[in-house]
C-alpha cells in the first residue's frame, strides 16, 4: 500500500539541497530513506529529459548526498553528528557540540556513581498503548545510565537494547515497576493526556505501585526520547534528575510533568460509559505476528500500532 509520508518534489527541487540527511530506523515515525532515494532518482530523471544540447551539463542538477541515520545507541547518535559535520564540511564545530554533549553525559554518570546506592529502581518506559510498547533501542540504555533498570526490553551489554517490541499488559503488571515514564511516539503532552483514558480506565491500571504512590511522569515523546538526535542528552539528565529525586538537575525547559491518579476522572468516567465492562474485559493481546512485525521496526509505538491485528485489542 502508499507509505504514510509523501514529499513534495518541486518544493526539494527548488531547495537544490547538496545533502539530504533521513533516517532508516522505520518507515511509520517519519519518512524513510527508500523514499528519499525515489524522489532524488526522480529529480535526477526530470532534469535530464528537460536538459538538451551543449546546455545539458549545466542544465542536470547534481544529485544530493543523502546521509542516513541508524544510530542503537547514545554513543551512535554522537558519532552520527560528526559524520553529519563532516559532510556539511564543519567538522570543528561538530567536533566542539559534540565534546560539550560528552561532558554533561560524563557529568550525568558521575553524579549517578557519586549518589548512594540506589535499590537499582525499576522503570517502565512506554512508548504506546493497545498493546503496550516498552521503549527500545537508546532508550533503556539511557535508564540504566541514570541508576534504574528496564527489564521489559533491557539493554545489550550495557549498550544499546532491542528495538521496542509489544507486550502483554499482564507483564507489566506482573513488573509492578517503580516508575512509569509514559512519553507516547510523535504525541506532545495535549495528545497524550488526550490519549490516556483508555489505559487509567483499565482494571489493572490502579493496582500499579508507581501510580498509587504518585511515580508516574508524562513526557513530551514528539521532542524527547524517541528522536535520535542531541536532545537524548536532556533526556539522560531528565531521568539521573527524576530517579535521584533531584529536580534541579533536569533541565528547565524539559517537557514533562507528573500524572497524578484520579486527574483524569471526568474523562476516565465518559470512557467507561461509553465502553461497558472495560475495566474487566480480558486481553486478547497482539498475535505473534504482530509482535514480530513489531520487533524488526523501530524503537517506537506508533510502529507497534500499525501492526496490531485489524480487530480491537482487549486491555
Amino acid at each position: 500500500g502508499d507509505g504514510l509520508y509523501y514529499i513534495f518534489e518541486d518544493v526539494l527541487k527548488s531547495l537544490a539541497p547538496d545533502v539530504i540527511v533521513t533516517q532508516s530506523l522505520c518507515s511509520v515515525c517519519s519518512v524513510d530513506l527508500k523514499l528519499v532515494e525515489k524522489v532524488v532518482q526522480d529529480m535526477q530523471q526530470h532534469s535530464s529529459s528537460a536538459a538538451n544540447g551543449a546546455a545539458a551539463a549545466a542544465a542536470v542538477q547534481a544529485a544530493p548526498r543523502i546521509i542516513s541515520l541508524n544510530p542503537f545507541t547514545l554513543e551512535e547518535v554522537l558519532q552520527d553528528a560528526l559524520v553529519v559535520g563532516e559532510t556539511l564540511g564543519l567538522q570543528s564545530q561538530a567536533a566542539a557540540a559534540v565534546a560539550a554533549l560528552r561532558a554533561r553525559v560524563d557529568a550525568a554518570v558521575s553524579f549517578v556513581a557519586r549518589q548512594p546506592p540506589l535499590a537499582a529502581p525499576v522503570v517502565a518506559f512506554l512508548e504506546w498503548f493497545e498493546p503496550l510498547f516498552p521503549g527500545g533501542h537508546w532508550t533503556p540504555q539511557l535508564i540504566h545510565m541514570a541508576g534504574g533498570q528496564h527489564p521489559l526490553n533491557p539493554p545489550r551489554d550495557g549498550k544499546g537494547a532491542a528495538p521496542s517490541m509489544a507486550v502483554w499488559n499482564d507483564d507489566l503488571v506482573a513488573l509492578d515497576p517503580d516508575w512509569i515514564i509514559i512519553c507516547p511516539c510523535g504525541l506532545d503532552m495535549a495528545e497524550t493526556i488526550k490519549e490516556l483514558p483508555p489505559v487509567i480506565a483499565s482494571g489493572w491500571w490502579p493496582q500499579l505501585k508507581a501510580v498509587q504512590e504518585g511515580r508516574v511522569a508524562i513526557v513530551d515523546g514528539n521532542q524527547m526520547f524517541n528522536r535520535p538526535g542531541p536532545r537524548l542528552v536532556d533526556c539522560l539528565e531528565f531521568l539521573v534528575g527524576l530517579l535521584h529525586q533531584q529536580h534541579d538537575m533536569i533541565p528547565v525547559d524539559f517537557p514533562w510533568r507528573f500524572y497524578k491518579h484520579g486527574e483524569l476522572a471526568a474523562a476516565e468516567e465518559r470512557w467507561l460509559q461509553e465502553h461497558p465492562g472495560w475495566k474487566t474485559r480480558v486481553q486478547e493481546g497482539p498475535p505473534k505476528a504482530a509482535v514480530a512485525a513489531a520487533n524488526g521496526c523501530c524503537v517506537t509505538g506508533s510502529c507497534g500500532a500499525a501492526a496490531a491485528p485489524a480487530g480491537e485489542v482487549q486491555q
